[in-house]
């Protein structure tokens, strides 16, 4: 806050002067005294007369008023307008873009001064034309620049998370986008109110803009021009009015964007354990249908080269109060699945087949409206990078407090206090001081519990788990780890949790699912399918894993991608048992009620 002390200072004194003009013991500025002309010094006048006998000091500060006020006028409206533009062109695309571009565009092709003279001989000089004009001509920088800052924040990761909250549109886009576009916004304002003030003084100077006898820097310049080899102050004065008022403002905003951008930079085995023996202490199903129910989920992306599917007849049941992890490489289409069970998929990709159910309604069917009330309240995700997932210019407590209020009609300060409780829950020490932190002022494993307090303040049903432990360090993942197994077994809700840790699944899940190239490849319990892998890629998998002084064996090749699948079973080119018929037809697979699919021929070899 220290950097907004002198230029703000500044700022403030030139427009508290310049608007307190009405009321300081100053000569009136428009009354004449010819006698006294060109005066360098008269008593009252210290900064001379000018060429009509007109105090100097007083046209000085009734301009200053003049200026300023059209400045921020025109500003103000093109700032307020043009940032609206910007983003709901950048949001929404399609026709909302084409018409904030391309009618930017069409006023950048006028010349300013040629635009300035069309529009003052239809309306006539004076302020409000004044105002008009230097609006227009900083429309079209505000939408460009709010319309790119906006395609940008976007697709960023907390902009999802709010999304996933099940806010509105028109929350996000003020509450979550635009403060994240803040600063670009406040440096194009700063320019423009610099620029209007100089734009104004010179179309005054050109006749265009204030009528005589109202005083104007722009007229007190063109005045002095004539008189300048007599007395040259009277050029210099408001010369230096401009450049200092100019120079204040940039400081300032300067600074104000800096400021505004906060971007800157062993009992938890016993509790799993106690989980494990002791199921009953979950509560049950409100009936024997399951959780989540998805079957054969399909997700397609058009391409310039052809339609790819990085889900492809995607199969599994969530039981309430149980935890179903995902696994498989990277690429796999695990976190693909995840958002397309939210509805939170790109506008590139679309659910192309298949039905989630949860509680019984298709979520891929249900209206954007209703599914909206369900993020956030009945089904949440925890995103993977909480760093990224958090909004950088708002407090934490903040922006849980907007996941309460986002579903519940509450008053700020109670859901202010609920989010100070929600982090404490979450095992934050000092609540109430971390919920006036920002996001980059937390570690990484503060960050995690932030986004899973933010999850879990409406108690949800569900809860989808991006690999939430990822780049954390071993302790702080056991931590988070517990901390999940602590709220599954208290609130009875179901877990997907997506991770690459074959070692937390067999701590913390009942069910895994398997996933390679984009389908299921292995599914059932996590005893059975780790003790008797019936599928290569999941026997590769486990053997990948370090175990005492086993050496872990790597699995030779990559993921294939999605617009290059390989024929017959997506694994053959990686399986060291693979024969010609896994890579010339399709995979011969087996769906069997107790152990999810299997590869017949790997059944057929020795284990």
């Amino acid at each position: 806050m220290r950097k907004l002390w002198l230029p703000g200072g500044a700022v403030l004194l030139i427009v508290l002067i310049a608007f307190a003009a009405p009321i300081l013991p100053l000569m009136d500025p428009i009354r004449q005294d010819v006698a006294n002309r060109l005066a360098a010094y008269v008593p009252g006048s210290p900064l001379g007369r000018d060429e009509f006998g007109r105090d100097v000091l007083s046209r000085l500060i009734w301009g200053a008023q003049s200026s300023l006020a059209v400045a921020f006028a025109s500003t103000a409206i093109a700032a307020v307008i043009g940032t609206m533009l910007g983003l709901l062109g950048g949001w929404f695309r399609g026709l909302a873009e084409v018409l904030a571009i391309r009618g930017a565009d069409v006023v950048l092709c006028f010349p300013p001064v040629l635009l300035a003279l069309l529009v003052v001989t239809l309306l006539g000089p004076g302020t409000g034309t004044l105002i008009l004009v230097l609006s227009v001509l900083y429309l079209p920088g505000f939408i460009r620049v709010s319309f790119a800052e906006v395609l940008s924040a976007r697709s960023q990761d907390y902009v999802e998370a709010v999304r996933a909250l099940g806010a509105r549109t028109p929350r996000i886009l003020l509450r979550t986008v635009l403060p994240n576009i803040a600063g670009p916004v406040l440096v194009q304002i700063s320019l423009a109110v610099a620029s209007a003030v100089v734009l104004e003084s010179g179309l005054s100077f050109l006749g265009l803009g204030v009528v005589p006898p109202t005083p104007s820097w722009g007229l007190m310049i063109r005045g002095a021009r004539a008189t300048m080899e007599q007395a040259p102050t009277l050029l210099l004065w408001p010369c230096l009015a401009l450049t200092i008022t100019i120079l204040a403002m940039n400081l300032l905003c300067d600074a104000v964007r800096d400021v505004a951008d906060k971007r800157g930079g062993g009992g938890a085995r016993k509790l799993r354990l106690m989980d494990r023996l002791l199921p009953g202490l979950f509560p049950a199903p409100a009936s024997p249908a399951p959780l989540l129910d998805v079957q054969g989920l399909t997700v397609e992306i058009a391409t310039p080269a052809g339609i790819i599917r990085p889900v492809e007849d995607m199969t599994f049941r969530l039981e309430a109060g149980r935890t179903l992890a995902i696994v498989g490489e990277s690429g796999s289409g695990k976190s693909m699945a995840a958002t397309a069970i939210m509805g939170l998929l790109p506008p590139v990709a679309r659910v192309a087949n298949g039905v989630a159910r949860f509680e019984g309604e298709d979520l891929l069917r249900m209206p954007e409206a209703e599914r909206r009330k369900l993020r956030g309240g009945a089904m949440a995700m925890v995103f993977q990078d909480p760093m990224s997932s958090l909004n950088p210019v708002h407090r934490v407590g903040d922006q849980v407090a907007e996941a309460i209020r986002a579903h519940r009609d509450v008053p700020a300060a109670q859901a202010t206090a609920e989010a100070v409780e929600l982090l404490k829950r979450v095992g934050i020490a000092d609540p109430g001081r971390r919920a006036r932190a920002y996001p980059h002022e937390l570690s990484g494993g503060m960050r995690q519990r932030v986004m899973i307090a933010m999850a879990i303040a409406n108690k949800p049903r569900l809860l989808i788990a991006d690999e939430p432990t990822t780049a954390l360090d071993v302790t702080v993942q056991a931590a988070i780890l517990e901390l999940l197994a602590v709220l599954r077994r208290e609130e009875g809700m179901g877990v997907v949790l997506i991770t690459h840790s074959l070692g937390v699944v067999a701590e913390v899940a009942e069910d895994v699912v398997v996933m390679y190239a984009a389908q299921v490849v292995e599914r059932g319990p996590v005893a059975t399918v780790f003790a008797n892998p019936l599928h290569p890629y999941t026997r590769a998998l486990l053997a990948a894993v370090p175990d005492g002084d086993i050496e872990p064996e790597g699995i030779p090749g990559v993921v294939p991608r999605p617009d290059a699948w390989p024929p017959g079973c997506r694994f053959a080119p990686r399986c060291t048992h693979a024969t010609e018929a896994c890579s010339a037809a399709p995979p011969v697979l087996e769906e069997m009620p107790d152990h999810a699919v299997r590869c017949i021929r790997w059944r057929e070899l020795p284990a």
